[in-house]
């Protein structure tokens, strides 16, 4: 990214016309070595033809040119293994100051980064984060009280309740015994039972119930 907001380094600007002209050498160097390669096996074709016409002196003559050309083309493959040397090794060397180029760049990056951001400003933020928490927390728990509900004391609820359980008791205590119901009488088909004659209370039984009735109320 680096190289689209500077534009290439210079070094790396040398170190690609570098390769393009050791390529450029490395084809030209190629383009020898097969040219040597023909004209020694020209003469190899050569002396064979002067052997055959018995030209012994000609045919070694086609040989020592042979081995002239072979000479170079030796020599020529041994240029073009020191051109790709060299290659591997440009190449190596503009990767590796590639790497340490986009490293440079990333740690003055970071550098910028951490100058700009205060730890006291994080710490500042991160208070008030804290704060806002708090208060949201207060907020809710606001808002999920019931409407209306009042505070009130335990104590009291509990006397209050034990004064309405002592009030039902007392009452159930002062009402009067139930008598328990008389047996039906059989009564045959076509009579009608008579109406018991409720029986007379006396003035002692009148009164206990006066006192029930007062006491209820």
């Amino acid at each position: 990214m680096f190289k689209k907001i500077f534009g290439k380094p210079k070094h790396d600007v040398n170190t690609i016309k570098t390769l393009e002209k050791l390529n450029e050498t490395l084809a030209t160097l190629e383009k020898k070595e097969q040219v040597f390669l023909k004209k020694a096996a020209a003469e190899v074709e050569k002396a064979r033809n002067f052997t055959r016409a018995q030209n012994r002196r000609a045919a070694i003559q086609c040989l020592k040119r042979k081995r002239l050309y072979e000479q170079q083309v030796e020599q020529l493959g041994n240029q073009q293994l020191r051109i790709h040397d060299q290659m591997i090794m440009l190449e190596g060397a503009k990767a590796t100051t590639e790497t340490v180029e986009a490293l440079r760049f990333g740690a003055s990056t970071m550098k910028a980064m951490q100058k700009a951001t205060n730890i006291n400003d994080v710490d500042k933020t991160m208070d008030e984060i804290n704060e806002q928490t708090e208060n949201m927390k207060q907020i809710q728990e606001a808002l999920s009280t019931p409407f209306g509900a009042a505070d009130f004391d335990e104590d009291e609820l509990e006397a209050e309740l034990e004064e309405l359980e002592g009030a039902e008791l007392e009452e159930e205590l002062l009402q009067p015994v139930t008598t328990a119901p008389a047996a039906s009488v059989h009564v045959p088909s076509g009579r009608q039972p008579t109406r018991p004659v409720p029986a007379k209370s006396t003035p002692e039984e009148d009164e206990l119930a006066a006192l029930q009735a007062e006491m209820a109320l």
